[in-house]
């Protein structure tokens, strides 16, 4: 059943097929959420998402084998997490609202908050300055051979070739205690490969600008706003592989690997490709309009306008990193293009920017190589990738789900 955002009393109780008596103590026990009717003060609306999960539970008892397979594509929750809450509100990790985040705070700090739940750590944990010339060597000799490679290929080679020398990383009950010292090698590797940098004393958000904005300092706060944007995102399916194959009980390199590998997908982070190639389409055209306007009439879905479930206002991220980027540079070509982009879609309902779109538009922005955004991304994206982990590594669970046998039946 597909619910709007408000509902009356009468709906809420045919939604739930109960009277509206018991809509009220649902409300007196907290179970739905209501607001005043406008200036109404005394007509209330009730939240359709918390009745959409009274319907949901309520299913769930009548056929957990249906609420089961429902919960894997957008249903009830599954998994315990203290890390990030998503409500109509906003995006909040451990509590904090991440757009606040984004501009008063730095990614190492929120590393800190993600993974020990205490931001006053994050100079203690960043204190680790691991060697990585002996990585970025091999990388660059292999692209003399390659020179096709992407930048998240890259990546999984020189996590694979850091764990093989990494041995604390493999002592997990010592990682149970100690995962944010490796979580720190993991992220200086990952920023340095991504920068081409062997340089890990500085911050992460300075070594990325070191690379791609050597003479332009003002985007060392935009690329760390970015970073911590894409921190995390609850259970989506990078951080669903990276969780599952935490609880395997496998070390941290090789959970940040399966994270990177489910990264790469069209429908995640791999959007910001497509994104890119928009962007490469309306340079080579003189109207922003008719080429989306094409793309439409062709059946083609618009990269970076897909809608998101958790968001029906627009995602919270995008939102703040294309504001950022207005403010720092309004004159940008780039930026006003998105601009352009951004107000064509909204005469199409439920279409908003989301954060691929606002990460490919600071790449175009800032000149950055094609895959920038998705590397910053994925950069990002790590430092949640590590919590989840150690959440995993902490509960001790092995995530196994079971599968309903759709096949053929044995014989006999």
């Amino acid at each position: 059943m597909k619910l709007s955002r408000y509902l009356t009393a009468r709906e809420a109780a045919e939604a739930l097929d109960v009277n509206v008596a018991t809509i009220y103590a649902y409300v007196s026990r907290g179970l739905i959420r209501s607001e005043p009717a406008g200036l109404n003060q005394r007509a209330r609306l009730y939240l359709a998402e918390d009745v959409q999960k009274l319907l949901e539970q309520k299913a769930y008892r009548h056929d957990p084998a249906k609420a089961a397979h429902a919960a894997m594509q957008w249903g009830m929750p599954i998994l315990e997490s203290a890390l990030t809450l998503i409500d109509e509100t906003g995006l909040y990790y451990k509590g904090q609202d991440v757009t606040k985040l984004a501009i008063t705070h730095t990614i190492e700090q929120v590393a800190a908050l993600l993974w020990t739940g205490d931001m006053a750590q994050g100079a203690n944990i960043f204190s680790l300055h691991p060697q990585v010339v002996s990585y970025l060597d091999a990388l660059h000799s292999l692209r003399q051979h390659h020179p096709d490679l992407s930048v998240l290929q890259q990546l999984q080679i020189a996590l694979t070739l850091a764990a093989a020398d990494d041995l604390a990383a493999y002592d997990l009950q010592t990682q149970f205690r100690h995962s944010g010292q490796t979580g720190t090698r993991i992220l200086k590797l990952m920023a340095a490969v991504v920068a081409q940098n062997h340089d890990t004393t500085m911050p992460i958000a300075q070594t990325l600008q070191h690379r791609w904005c050597a003479k332009d300092e003002q985007t060392v706060p935009l690329l760390n706003a970015a970073l911590i944007l894409c921190a995390d995102h609850e259970l989506n399916a990078s951080a669903f592989a990276a969780r599952v194959v935490a609880s395997a009980e496998t070390n941290l390199y090789q959970v940040i690997t399966a994270g990177l590998a489910a990264l790469q997908g069209f429908k995640h982070g791999g959007n910001t490709i497509l994104v890119e190639d928009l962007f490469h389409e309306i340079a080579s055209h003189s109207s922003v309009r008719d080429v989306i306007a094409a793309r439409l009439r062709r059946g083609e879905q618009i990269p970076g306008f897909g809608g998101h479930q958790l968001y029906p206002h627009g995602d919270p991220r995008g939102a703040c990193l294309l504001t950022l980027l207005a403010q720092m540079y309004p004159n940008s070509p780039a930026v006003q293009q998105a601009q352009a982009m951004v107000a064509i879609m909204d005469e199409i309902p439920g279409r908003k920017p989301n954060l691929e779109f606002a990460l490919a538009t600071l790449a175009q922005t800032l000149h950055l190589p094609d895959g920038s955004a998705l590397a910053l991304f994925a950069t990002g994206r790590t430092v949640g990738w590590i919590g989840h982990a150690i959440e995993q590594y902490n509960s001790g669970h092995m995530i196994r789900p079971r599968a309903t046998y759709s096949g053929p039946r044995p014989n006999g």
